[in-house]
């Protein structure tokens, strides 16, 4: 008996070092490099990306995947509104998807020229319709946010002033994915139709959704003490995807 036991046990210790092997090599191929080229009057938005991609049916046709992803985003004349839920909405949390804008809480923060930047966490999902053809969806979960400090116009809805102060801005520090007006910062998300020219090649289409926001050095006493303000482009997308170690 202990004679299996200790053949056993070598037979186990021998294999590891053959399925830490595989685990890895199997990780390599998956390695996933991605570039996003979005485009709309007046906007443009770059990405560059890194994604693993893992199938979670049996014939691995729908993939559940995770990377990161460095968003950046220039555009003239745009105008931010007032960000947060609890005055767009009058509420917070997932109920605000169902909930009509008021009006009356909603400023706008306009720019001459914007410019951000970012680097956030991503969730991906694919469903490969053939071995050609697919469809993808990614998002943007979390991460930090940068660009240069701009001079903008704070201009209320409701409360006109009659001299207008221009006020200074960055773009929000971080980013949260936390559903519609909820969100914090730059998030970026993708809708694709993705075509694989090879085994180690993909190119796509679809269109970019991103949110860019800024914040105001000061805060905005007529907007109740606001100091957050958002923009939501709708871009269209091609990008390409290269996976290097592919076999």
């Amino acid at each position: 008996m202990t004679i299996h036991m200790n053949k056993l046990i070598l037979i186990t210790l021998l294999s590891i070092p053959s399925l830490f092997g595989y685990g890895q090599s199997n990780f390599k191929q998956k390695h996933d490099f991605g570039l996003a080229l979005s485009y709309a009057p007046n906007e443009f938005a770059g990405a560059l990306s890194w994604k693993q991609m893992h199938g979670i049916t049996s014939k691995a046709k729908f993939k559940l995947g995770y990377g990161l992803r460095f968003n950046a985003y220039a555009a003239s004349n745009r105008t931010y509104i007032t960000a947060p839920a609890y005055l767009t909405s009058g509420e917070k949390g997932p109920q605000v998807l169902f909930i009509e804008n008021i009006e009356e809480n909603i400023d706008t923060f306009s720019v001459a020229k914007a410019q951000h930047n970012s680097l956030n966490a991503v969730i991906y999902l694919e469903y490969d319709i053939s071995d050609k053809w697919g469809v993808g969806f990614n998002i943007d979960a979390a991460g930090i946010a940068f660009g240069k400090e701009v001079l903008g116009t704070p201009i209320s809805s409701n409360k006109p002033v009659n001299t207008v102060n221009q006020l200074s801005a960055k773009p929000t520090a971080y980013n949260v994915l936390l559903i519609s007006d909820n969100d914090i910062g730059m998030l970026n998300s993708e809708l694709y139709v993705k075509y694989n020219v090879t085994t180690k090649l993909t190119v796509n289409a679809g269109f970019t959704f991103l949110f860019t926001e800024y914040t105001t050095t000061e805060k905005i006493t007529y907007n109740d003490n606001n100091d957050r303000f958002r923009n939501k482009s709708l871009l269209g997308m091609i990008s390409i995807n290269y996976k290097p170690f592919k076999k």
